[in-house]
């Protein structure tokens, strides 16, 4: 059962080897990586060459302009071969070295399995040791999304089979094209879905859905616009509820 890791990158090259030396050190081995890179103009490629002989012929690559991490990300799940998708972000990487073994593992022991979550944590750089937020999926339902809630994305895995029936991330919201996936496949095409209480990836600080108060204010409304839009009521009030919740995220 191979998996298909798709990593968007743009001049990623202070933090892409730790994401592809915890791919590398993944016990499960039936995998293949897409780095779909933005056209970067720093060392991002030259590393990409440089790790490329220890993947054995499982990585490949792409490097040309795009329309954002959204579009990459698209690029790379119409490119995947294998038959369960995931998304690792270039400035993450794997918290364990049996992640992988762990998803395939769900995947092997229910045949109507669509796709699993996990959580994930945060550190700042340069600190990678140090948890300075826990994102846990456990509380997740598909009823809570109208209240912006999502499962960790980047501890989704999804059968591509299910990519090609929903169709591609959004490119018409900046920041929640992810949290309108998760609405199309929780909500409106209700897959079957297991969580696994594990910790999948270790995230870095300082996204851009997270970097500003307007940022969070966009995304905030873009998350009450992904719900309407898929026919799940909200509004943005709604939508704020899951910031009260937060403060125990970092405890």
């Amino acid at each position: 059962m191979k998996i298909s890791i798709i990593v968007p990158t743009y001049n990623s090259a202070l933090t892409l080897r730790d994401t592809l030396s915890s791919i590398l050190l993944q016990t499960y081995k039936d995998y293949e990586v897409w780095i779909i890179d933005g056209a970067s103009c720093d060392a991002t490629m030259d590393i990409v060459h440089e790790f490329e002989p220890a993947f054995e012929g499982r990585l490949q690559y792409v490097s040309e302009r795009d329309k954002g991490i959204y579009d990459a990300m698209n690029k790379g799940i119409h490119r995947a071969t294998g038959s369960i998708v995931g998304i690792l972000n270039s400035d993450d990487f794997y918290t364990s070295d049996n992640a992988l073994e762990t998803i395939a593992d769900a995947f092997r022991s229910d045949d109507k399995l669509e796709l699993t979550y996990g959580d994930v944590h945060y550190v700042n750089d340069g600190e990678l040791q140090v948890s300075v937020r826990y994102y846990s999926s456990r509380i997740f339902r598909p009823s809570l999304l109208r209240w912006g809630y999502m499962p960790a994305h980047p501890s989704c895995y999804v059968l591509k089979s299910v990519y090609d029936d929903i169709g591609d991330y959004s490119l018409n919201y900046k920041i929640a094209s992810d949290f309108d996936m998760m609405v199309r496949l929780f909500h409106s095409r209700g897959v079957r879905y297991r969580y696994i209480p594990k910790d999948f990836v270790t995230m870095r600080t300082g996204g851009i859905s997270t970097s500003s108060i307007s940022h969070r204010l966009l995304i905030t409304h873009e998350d009450a616009r992904a719900c309407r839009s898929n026919g799940l009521f909200s509004c943005f009030p709604m939508c704020c509820v899951k910031y009260f919740t937060k403060i125990f995220e970092f405890i």
